[in-house]
């Protein structure tokens, strides 16, 4: 006797919805401005970091397609789970969605909306309609986010924002409302179908059961049989809970037919001949599903086979238990593919979950992350935005913790941005604060620009000097402007007392006629053919340092001809290079020496020097440590060789370096 085996459902595709909104991004600019060698000479200030409020907007993470299935999946969508009779995952090879509704407009679903419910069977559409209202809520959702974009942009608070109605959802609503009263009534039609026919197919057992107390010829009673048959074949579906006590009954009566009417054996051996080779179709189809790729159409088209089975008759009881242990053992080869194909879907699903929740923890770690500054948001926005990529390739957890997940994950997000915006309003308002006080400073250099008080104004002008260096930045748009309109009013007074002071200072043009009388006589000293000592030479150059300052427009004039005629005579003493090159550096230092904020200056040379010679140690370093992997390549020994030169002079300038930082060390003393 065949058993039947239940449908299993195939469990619907859960949807993830992740949704992440899309705000500022900021990138701070500089905008330094070079200060000529003339200008503000009394007060050492270049122009600060400006920054714009204004951010470069995030690369978007496109969360459409999950948000739009999110808000198809509200409750008031919900059709349940189990498919019907002639819908749903059962008969998808039957019903493929036709058409792509991607890219239509809202009155465009509507329409083909309308249309399927006009000229399709209610029970053919699902997939159809499932198609549309994914589409219809994308599109609504891309329409909601412009609305709120427009909301913000016009100088709207993002929390005060609310959704606009929409008339084209309400009919779409009520379309759906027109679907599932007419599904409903198909599925109650569907029942009361069933319930008649479990009806007919018992008064049918109950007619089989009289046939073997049956007085009518043998011939009349096997076309009753047959009658019987037919009829039971064309009475449609019962319902599942019936189905198999009321098969296994139909079929033990049938079995009782033929022992009991004792006909002819020739033509109960041709019947049971022909079930015989239908069921051995079966189990050749059934063994066949064993190889097919899809578990689920294996396991549809398995069910039919089901169907069918029950559908034939009796075999020759030498071949009934084979048979039925061949279609069986078939059977459960497909469904224990069936049942580990979604266990492993739920094994996967849950390590999803597991790597959805780190993704929220690392987001919420974000949040509550202290960020001071613009570098360390933009900084925190691409962590962010690469946390949603993640998210993006990562597919659903169980339908229980999907929904949960995603809102964790949203919420977190949602916060992070909204930090995100205050931050920059905070900044935005501090920046307005700064522009207001930089134009004050830029009103009080300029009272000061025509001011005769040269000594005064100076120490007034470099306190407001200072005054700018506190003040913080202003936004990208006014930085230039104001920046420019107090630089101006400095370098007016400057000039002005530059002009002063060349007028009647005639001290630099004195300095300058004997440093000039000085360069003859390094001129002859170099022309003499008198054997000269490095002491005499010394002598000029202690000379030339004690003599003050020239003239600004031939001070790199004069100090180019006396650099040219000292080596001149270093060569003629027959100097080396490198001692040619250190009593220039000698020179210098004194010349810094004698200058005003000489401390200041060789200080400066120093911590120059020092940082060249750490600079050229750590090169020395990497280079050694490079030689070691150059063994292991072609033309190995070529570039060890250049390494080692390289090395070389890097510790010759290195040598050069300390003993000039020994040099000016000893100056110091």
């Amino acid at each position: 006797m065949v058993t039947e085996n239940n449908e299993r459902s195939v469990p619907e595709e859960q949807v993830s919805t992740p949704c992440v909104e899309d705000t500022m991004n900021a990138t701070p600019a500089t905008t330094p401005v070079a200060q000529t060698e003339n200008t503000m000479l009394e007060a050492d200030v270049t122009a600060p970091e400006e920054s714009s409020s204004e951010s470069a907007p995030a690369p978007e993470i496109d969360f459409s397609d999950e948000e739009a299935a999110l808000a198809a999946a509200a409750p008031e969508f919900d059709l349940g789970e189990e498919p019907v009779e002639g819908e749903g995952s059962n008969k998808e090879e039957e019903n493929p969605v036709s058409v792509d509704y991607s890219g239509q407009t809202q009155e465009q679903l509507l329409a083909a909306f309308e249309e399927l419910l006009r000229t399709q069977p209610v029970q053919t559409v699902r997939r159809n309609v499932e198609a549309i209202k994914i589409a219809f809520y994308k599109n609504l959702r891309a329409e909601i986010d412009q609305a709120r974009k427009s909301f913000i942009d016009g100088g709207g608070v993002p929390e005060a924002f609310t959704v606009p109605a929409n008339e084209e959802e309400q009919k779409f609503k009520s379309l759906f409302t027109a679907y599932r009263n007419k599904r409903n009534e198909y599925i109650a039609q569907l029942d009361n179908e069933k319930e008649a026919n479990l009806k007919i197919k018992l008064q049918i057992i109950e007619e089989l059961k009289e046939l073997v107390n049956s007085n009518e010829t043998l011939n009349h009673t096997f076309n009753t049989f047959r009658d019987l048959q037919r009829r039971w074949k064309e009475t449609g579906l019962v319902q599942q809970t019936a189905m198999k006590d009321l098969w296994e009954t139909y079929n033990l009566h049938v079995e009782n037919f033929y022992n009991f009417i004792k006909i002819n054996k020739e033509l109960r051996d041709l019947d049971l001949k022909k079930n015989y080779e239908a069921k051995l179709q079966l189990c050749e189809e059934a063994e066949a599903l064993v190889l097919e790729p899809s578990v689920i159409t294996a396991f549809h088209k398995l069910q039919k086979l089901h169907e069918q089975w029950r559908e034939i008759g009796p075999v020759a009881g030498e071949f009934k238990e084979p048979l039925w242990d061949r279609f069986r053992e078939a059977s459960s080869k497909i469904n224990k593919r069936h049942q580990e194909y979604f266990d492993q879907q739920k094994e996967e699903q849950k390590k999803n979950l597991d790597l959805k929740a780190e993704l929220c923890v690392k987001t919420e770690e974000l949040v509550a992350s202290p960020l001071l500054s613009r570098k360390e948001w933009n900084k925190a926005s691409d962590q962010l935005i690469e946390i949603q990529k993640v998210w993006k390739t990562i597919g659903f957890a169980p339908k229980k913790d999907n929904t949960k997940i995603y809102e964790r994950f949203r919420t977190a997000c949602d916060r992070f941005f909204e930090n995100k915006r205050n931050f920059y309003l905070q900044t935005k308002a501090e920046m307005e604060a700064n522009l207001q006080l930089k134009n004050e400073i830029c009103a009080a250099a300029e009272a000061l620009q025509q001011s005769e008080e040269w000594k005064k104004t100076t120490d007034e002008l470099i306190a407001l000097q200072k005054r700018w260096k506190e003040v913080g930045p202003v936004a990208r748009r006014h930085s230039e402007a104001v920046w420019k309109r107090f630089r101006t009013a400095c370098d007016r007074f400057f000039e002005r007392k530059t002009t002063h002071f060349a007028s009647v200072d005639s001290q630099y043009e004195e300095n300058l006629a004997r440093k000039r009388a000085l360069l003859e006589e390094l001129r002859a000293f170099v022309a003499s053919e008198e054997e000269q000592s490095f002491e005499a030479l010394k002598e000029l150059q202690r000379r030339w340092s004690e003599i003050g300052f020239v003239p600004i427009k031939q001070k790199e004039s004069m100090q180019n001809q006396y650099r040219e005629v000292v080596d001149a005579a270093f060569l003629k003493l027959r100097g080396n290079e490198k001692e040619r090159h250190m009593e220039r550096f000698k020179g210098k230092i004194q010349n810094l020496s004698t200058d005003g904020g000489s401390d200041r200056r060789i200080r400066h040379e120093r911590d120059r020097l020092f940082n060249k010679m750490k600079q050229l140690e750590s090169d020395i370093a990497l280079l050694e440590n490079n030689i070691g992997f150059f063994s292991k390549s072609k033309n190995a020994e070529a570039m060890i060789r250049d390494v080692n030169e390289k090395i070389a002079r890097a510790k010759e300038e290195m040598a050069t370096l300390v003993e000039k930082i020994n040099l000016i060390d000893k100056q110091a003393e």
